[in-house]
């Protein structure tokens, strides 16, 4: 099974004190740690644990500047077979619907059974995994917690839903799926594999040898404000048996508009 997986350069935030710039539209960048977005090294997990069991290949693939080139080398350290950079100018401002537009352009020229991405990325707006599906016209799923291969050309996939269930799905490939975190353990990554990918080449593909254009990559999105919200009051503990806590916490509602 061909599978490639998009991953993302991210600051991580267990090493950073996130601080917004003087403008106020965007956090303060200079001197950040950044790292491969929690999510996606779920879903390169899963792509090799499936690459073990039935065959084929691992191939991750990132939108980013030369820094990116990194975290390709940390995923190939895991167990990817191989690494595609995706770097222009031009993608510098692209926002999520961009992103998928420069991802679906490089997915186009391979063949790929399963395109993975994780849940969250891109700001956390999880919207990337879906808008690549749309554009490459395949089937898609989110939040996915399981994935078994069937033998006719599917997978079967759960997907975490509200309330702690599992909605379970057959999907015809070629399919793309977000991985929710929880679906496995990712491995470690130890010094000796670092060092082993250290001198493999990773092609870089610019705009032009995708084949699409500015227009096709420029944000549709403004962003116009960063802000800390204000710290608000201390949660109110109700104490005593259900039926006192109900009828304090009705009360409450009553006094604050809530209900009448």
């Amino acid at each position: 099974m061909e599978i490639l997986v998009c991953v993302t350069r991210v600051p991580d935030t267990a090493e950073n004190e996130i601080e917004l710039n003087s403008a106020g539209n965007d956090i303060e960048r200079d001197d950040l740690v950044y790292s491969v977005n929690e999510w996606d090294n779920y879903a390169v997990e899963e792509a090799i644990q499936i690459r073990d069991r039935v065959g084929g290949s691992v191939t991750v693939i990132t939108v980013g500047d030369d820094e990116s080139d990194e975290i390709l080398r940390r995923e190939m350290a895991m167990g990817a077979d191989k690494g595609i950079l995706l770097s222009d100018d031009a993608f510098e401002k692209a926002d999520g619907q961009g992103i998928a537009a420069i991802l679906k352009a490089a997915a186009a020229q391979g063949s790929y059974d399963l395109i993975l991405t994780g849940a969250q990325s891109e700001g956390g707006a999880g919207e990337v995994g879906g808008m690549l599906a749309a554009m490459l016209d395949l089937p898609y799923a989110s939040l996915v917690v399981s994935i078994e291969e069937s033998g006719d050309n599917s997978v079967k996939v759960g997907r975490e839903i509200e309330g702690g269930t599992i909605e379970m799905n057959e999907i015809s490939l070629p399919c793309v799926l977000s991985i929710q975190t929880g679906i496995n353990e990712p491995r470690y990554v130890g010094i000796r594999g670092i060092r082993k990918v250290a001198n493999v080449d990773i092609p870089v593909q610019s705009i032009s040898e995708l084949g699409i254009t500015d227009s096709d990559v420029s944000s549709s999105v403004k962003r116009l404000d960063y802000f800390v919200p204000d710290m608000g009051e201390g949660a109110e503990m109700l104490e005593g048996d259900d039926e006192e806590i109900i009828d304090k916490l009705i009360e409450m509602l009553k006094a604050k508009g809530g209900i009448k």
